[in-house]
């Protein structure tokens, strides 16, 4: 059984950081996606990063380029999100995500199986 577990959210004045964790229980496929999610009241969710398993390769969206970085332990099972130079626009609530896969990662969110609850970041200017 597959279960994700977000932490670290938190209210920060813009310019500040934070870092998010996502504790991964019950993935035994070796090839997966692991991606950030956010969403805001009255939006759509849109993805902010991901990272594939196979090669550690990361994807980031335009939105948070050279802001947010996205990294796994593998020892830990924990996928992190560093956020530096947090705007007003960043708040929201923010997800971690998971699903197996035959090819490279996906920004859809349809795409992915299991899913956090959830942990709120809110920026105030």
């Amino acid at each position: 059984q597959v279960h994700l577990v977000e932490s670290g959210g938190g209210s920060v004045q813009a310019g500040g950081s934070l870092r998010l964790s996502c504790e991964v229980s019950g993935v035994t496929y070796d090839r997966y996606c692991m991606g950030w999610f956010r969403q805001a009241p009255g939006k759509e969710r849109d993805g902010v990063a991901i990272i594939y398993s196979s090669d550690g390769s990361t994807y980031y969206d335009q939105s948070v380029l050279d802001r947010f970085t996205t990294s796994q332990d593998n020892a830990k099972k924990t996928l992190y999100l560093q956020m530096d130079s947090l705007k007003p626009e960043d708040t929201a609530m923010y997800y971690c995500a998971a699903t197996t896969t035959y090819g490279r990662c996906t920004w859809d969110t349809a795409a992915y199986t299991y899913w956090g609850q959830g942990t709120q970041v809110a920026v105030s200017s």
